[in-house]
């Protein structure tokens, strides 16, 4: 019997300590919350956004520690979440995601409730109707500046340079010879090469960032802009031109080399890597000026923008084919400009994070 009340007190004991450390972040004595607050929290969850308000909400209504009912045991909290999507009403389950689909892509799919606060959120435009893109927001999206200087030229001096230009110059030679002058497939193929430079000069400057505890002077997020701003023009062609199956093989192949390639040449001499995209956005901008003068021959049909070019690059409503060209190579000449500069920062045996970097410059 003694043995018996030892351990009972002991175990008694044990319980009171485990309440005392966890009770207040885990338990509670209340009871089920009523299903108007559960509704409450529904709605702080998935609370509309405006662009340009600054108004820019993350996480949600119930984020951070959550309070869980214990009434003689403990609810687990996917029961919380079950709990609060029985309260949703049936009007906004069916309600679709801003654009005509929800999260998962689902035209059916119900609005899903999560006890860790995440939640899509509806984006409007300036005019208050729904933004149709998950893969852009508007805050992201600008004007091009067609202003730019498309005649610069880098002329190349040292070995390095000499080095990266003839790089380059060889490499337009095997694609002439499979494109020809089907320059919608040409800017695809282009596309899917020109994004891998900026993620992968951003990643191993966050790499550097890391080991070395130091700031990158906004290189990782200039260089990453660039990767995204390239993979748009891809996203914009797509609509355009319909690969073909060999062409969608070829890429496989062309990113897995240039991928690698690039990603060496970037840790044995930085310079020499941005230089060499420097040249390749100079071969971009000649190819995309022949695009151009294709369309006003005749050869190409100038159809009109896709609706994906017309909201990331806010042009006109009536904008064509040549208009989303004309914007697309400005933003290439924007990246020759900075990865030369890039370049010489490193030419002139300093470091990127000396020089603030270029964000925000397409």
């Amino acid at each position: 019997m003694m043995m018996m009340s030892r351990t009972a007190t002991r175990a008694a004991a044990a319980r009171s300590m485990i309440t005392t450390i966890v009770g207040p972040r885990y338990f509670s004595t209340t009871t089920t919350p009523p299903a108007a607050s559960v509704d409450q929290a529904a709605a702080a969850a998935a609370k509309t956004i405006i662009p340009g308000s600054g108004n820019h909400i993350r996480g949600g209504a119930m984020a951070g520690f959550v309070r869980f009912p214990f009434t003689g045991g403990m609810r687990q909290a996917s029961t919380v979440a079950l709990d609060a999507e029985e309260k949703v009403k049936p009007s906004e389950e069916s309600s679709p995601a801003p654009g005509g689909g929800s999260a998962g892509g689902g035209a059916d799919e119900k609005g899903i409730v999560s006890y860790w606060g995440v939640q899509p959120k509806k984006v409007t435009k300036e005019d208050g109707t729904a933004w149709k893109w998950s893969c852009f927001m508007p805050w992201e999206t600008y004007q091009a500046d067609l202003s730019i200087d498309l005649e610069k030229h880098h002329a190349p001096s040292t070995f390095l340079d000499k080095f990266a230009y003839w790089t380059v110059k060889s490499l337009r030679w095997p694609t002439d010879i499979f494109f020809q002058r089907r320059y919608g497939c040409r800017a695809m193929m282009l596309e899917t090469v020109a994004a891998v430079p900026g993620m992968v000069g951003g990643m191993l400057l966050h790499c550097k960032s890391l080991r070395r505890f130091e700031q990158s002077g906004g290189w990782i997020k200039a260089l990453l802009e660039e990767a995204e701003n390239e993979r748009m023009h891809l996203m914009t062609f797509m609509e355009v031109v319909k690969p073909r199956w060999y062409e969608r093989a070829l890429v496989f192949a062309v990113q897995g080399v240039f991928f690698n390639a690039y990603f060496l040449t970037y840790i044995l001499s930085p310079k020499l890597a941005h230089r060499i995209v420097g040249y390749l956005e100079e071969e971009a901008i000649h190819s995309y000026t022949e695009f151009l003068k294709e369309i006003d021959n005749g050869n190409i049909k100038n159809v009109p923008a896709p609706a994906i070019a017309i909201d990331y690059w806010r042009m006109p409503p009536d904008s064509t084919l040549r208009d989303v060209v004309t914007v697309v190579r400005a933003d290439e000449a924007h990246h020759r400009d900075v990865n030369h500069f890039a370049s010489d920062i490193h030419y002139q045996g300093r470091e990127l994070k000396e020089a603030p970097a270029p964000v925000g410059y397409h």
